[in-house]
């Protein structure tokens, strides 16, 4: 194993189109009627409609973002949201700190403001928590309000907070709770010595991750992330220890024998592992199959190669996904099998709100004679969208109305569909 890791790391007037995205397209979602639904689906709108109004009415959220909070919480009331929004104003939250919280931990409104929440705030404040500490560190991992030793999840959350604001990275010490916590708040500190920075290092004490929650295993990991050149301040270091702790050392032998039998060097597959970490989490099967479907399609496995090469994600895709799109550039588009192998990345493009709307464009202007020849792919494929409508849609005025119409086209009729 150290042996292979040592060898390596998208009619108005024009002005208006100028300012459009395509983000903007999607129709919003109209309401069902009440013969549309179940009872049981009734209910669920019903609270999800109740927790979208509530958001939006206490704490000045957005609707987007309040529908975005009801899909992972459900209010059936006011009662028990209005008291856990007093107490947390009584201990001098602002309604800014307040409304960050929710958003970061919107499960916080369901518990029990009097029996849970309140001897939690009470128990900090007792051991010499002042209130501009106590909004601080409670606004930045509302979480810790839901676990059961939240005085030591609290002293690691400020021992974090202070050591980077002081750019001091010693140990962590307090006393812990026995049990996973305590090799939680150890790990930490080892990658907190490393320089892992705040942004990293707290979704991580509040995480479930196996890795942070182990010993033993986590320490060999830990060697064998750092000692491939992982950048501890990056979440790719973070990502690979996650991989790493997760297979043996037989496992990943087995799977870089698979890429060599591709034509990888043993150092090929560590680069790409370095450039995406989640590359190893792929099965041999998957690949292989991967393969299959790619020199289905009229790809060589020299080309297969160099896809995953520039691409790693690309054999994470289903079979049904990469023939899909594949198989509409190669068909309707006429771009080459060549032409599709030097951009990969098309295989995670969405096909109804990126490829067709795009490749529809540019097929209604080749029927106009707006072009003598099909462009790259990667031109139409890889630029933003307002770069899009830059080149391809606002320079024909006269067609304006039209292209943005088949552009439209396809996000109004997803719409349709998931309503």
């Amino acid at each position: 194993m150290y042996s292979l890791i040592l060898h390596g790391r998208r009619s108005f007037e024009l002005q208006k189109w100028r300012n459009l995205r395509f983000a903007a397209f999607s129709n919003p979602f109209s309401s069902l009627s009440a013969a549309d639904v179940s009872p049981r689906d009734g209910r669920k709108r019903k609270g999800k409609n109740f927790t979208v109004s509530y958001l939006v009415e206490s704490l000045g959220l957005t609707k987007k973002l309040a529908e975005s909070i009801s899909r992972k919480v459900s209010l059936e009331d006011e009662r028990n949201p209005d008291s856990v929004l007093g107490l947390l104003r009584s201990h001098g939250f602002t309604d800014s700190q307040i409304s960050t919280i929710v958003t970061d931990y919107p499960r916080l409104l369901t518990l029990d403001a009097e029996k849970s929440l309140a001897p939690k705030l009470q128990s900090l404040q007792s051991r010499g928590a002042s209130s501009s500490e106590l909004t601080e560190i409670l606004s930045k991992v509302p979480e810790i309000l839901g676990k059961r030793f939240v005085s030591g999840y609290y002293d690691s959350v400020k021992c974090i907070i202070e050591a980077e604001k002081s750019y001091n990275h010693e140990k962590l010490s307090h006393s812990f709770p026995q049990g996973s916590l305590e090799n939680k708040i150890r790990n930490l500190s080892l990658l907190r010595e490393l320089g892992m920075p705040q942004r990293l290092l707290l979704p991580l004490l509040i995480s479930k991750s196996q890795p942070i929650c182990g010993k033993e295993n986590f320490d060999a990991s830990l060697k064998k992330v750092v000692e491939m050149g992982f950048d501890p301040t990056t979440s790719k270091f973070v990502l690979a220890l996650r991989m790493i702790y997760q297979m043996s050392d037989k496992t990943i032998e087995e799977k870089v024998q698979v890429y060599k039998g591709l034509g990888f060097t043993v150092e090929d597959t560590w680069e790409i592992f370095k450039s995406t970490p989640t590359f190893l989490k792929v099965s041999k099967n998957k690949i292989l199959s991967s393969l299959e479907t790619f020199l289905g399609l009229g790809f060589s496995r020299d080309e297969f190669a160099k896809m995953v090469k520039r691409y790693p994600p690309c054999v994470e895709y289903s079979a049904e996904c990469i023939k899909k799109k594949t198989e509409f550039l190669l068909k309707e588009m006429n771009w080459t099998v060549k032409a599709v192998a030097v951009h990969p990345q098309i295989v995670g493009y969405s096909f109804e709100k990126r490829i067709v709307p795009r490749c529809n464009v540019i097929k209604a202007l080749l029927s106009r004679g707006k072009g003598s020849k099909l462009p790259p792919v990667s031109s139409v494929m890889s630029c933003t969208d307002q770069q899009f409508l830059s080149k391809y849609v606002l320079k024909h005025e006269k067609l304006v109305p039209e292209l943005m119409a088949i552009l439209t086209r396809g996000h109004f009729h997803n719409s349709e569909q998931q309503r």
